[in-house]
């Protein structure tokens, strides 16, 4: 729909700007007719935005037209009030990420909030952002960066990397070599999925335990991930399991508490009435024996259900508790 003549030149040329940024060739007569205005009018305001630093070349041909290009440096950016909101409520949720960018996001918020009307400011100040466990799990952001241009340009990466567990008296380990396909964050920790050829299998690694090697290595051609879906395959590989739905070990209880002590903790199972202030629970974990620790952790009464594994470990852990309450 034409912008009205009557539209002050800002929001023309930011109407011009968000037009040129939504497909990569204009007819000049086209602008004209989206704007409202006449071709003329839209060469000046071309050579305006041009002056604000925005790379706009001419087109020629029958039509002409312009098209707007990446400079060589950073102009001031103009936003509608969707994209300010947008940018704004990212910004704020960038703390969450651990990507080593709060300190530039909190400075970037302040720049964008101020210029906003008070309308606006008071949707972006009412959304609050709060983070724990945080601690020393901050990404260097040069390496999700490189990491990115390696999957991008599908390049083998070099690295060390600081396994946990395993002591500085090792002595010095060659660096791996991966082929970085994805970058996945979960419960707030950067993860890099990716091949290992001389494992000759998937593996996760955390980012933050990553020192990248310069140069890295070979292009290679990427291969598919197992399902196709990166987020069910890295979840899977939490889990231990060959599918990101299930659990290795799964079992089936009845709690002697009712549903609504235990229903906020039941995770990922399925919790049902069992009547008489009991609960039937249907639950998962990597290990018979983690599953049944994470089941005494509901200090109920315990029925088992099945399956006679998870009553093999349920003796286990009461013989491994028994052990452990002896005096020394």
């Amino acid at each position: 729909m034409p912008i009205a003549s009557s539209t002050t030149t800002s929001s023309r040329l930011l109407a011009l700007l968000s037009m040129l940024q939504a497909r990569r060739d204009w007819p000049g007569v086209l602008l004209a007719e989206r704007l409202g205005v006449s071709e003329r009018t839209v060469r000046r305001d071309v050579d305006r935005l041009r002056e604000l630093g925005y790379v706009v070349h001419a087109v020629k041909g029958p039509d002409g037209g312009y098209r707007l290009e990446a400079g060589s440096q950073m102009p001031p950016l103009l936003f509608d009030e969707e994209q300010a909101v947008a940018l704004a409520v990212a910004l704020r949720l960038a703390v969450a990420t651990g990507a080593g960018i709060e300190e530039a996001a909190a400075r970037a918020l302040v720049t964008v909030r101020q210029v906003m009307p008070s309308r606006l400011r008071r949707r972006i100040d009412a959304l609050e952002v709060t983070t724990a466990g945080r601690g020393d799990l901050q990404v260097d952001t040069e390496v999700l960066l490189t990491l990115s241009s390696a999957i991008r340009a599908r390049e083998e990466v070099r690295f060390d990397y600081r396994a946990p567990g395993r002591s500085g008296d090792a002595g010095p380990q060659p660096p791996r070599r991966v082929q970085p396909h994805h970058l996945v964050v979960r419960a707030g920790r950067w993860y890099l999925v990716g091949w290992s050829a001389e494992r000759e299998d998937w593996r996760t690694y955390r980012a933050d335990r990553m020192t990248l090697r310069i140069p890295g290595g070979p292009r290679f051609t990427p291969r598919e991930v197992p399902g196709g879906d990166v987020a069910a395959f890295v979840s899977a590989r939490f889990k231990g399991s060959g599918s990101a739905h299930t659990w290795p070990c799964e079992g089936e209880v009845v709690l002697h508490r009712p549903l609504a002590e235990v229903a906020p903790f039941v995770g990922d199972g399925v919790a049902e009435d069992a009547g008489a202030a009991r609960t039937r629970l249907v639950t998962g974990s990597w290990s018979w024996a983690a599953l049944a620790a994470r089941l005494a952790s509901f200090d109920s009464e315990i029925e088992v259900v099945g399956p006679p594994e998870l009553r093999e470990a349920f003796g286990e852990l009461s013989r491994r508790a028994a052990r452990a309450a002896r005096p020394a």
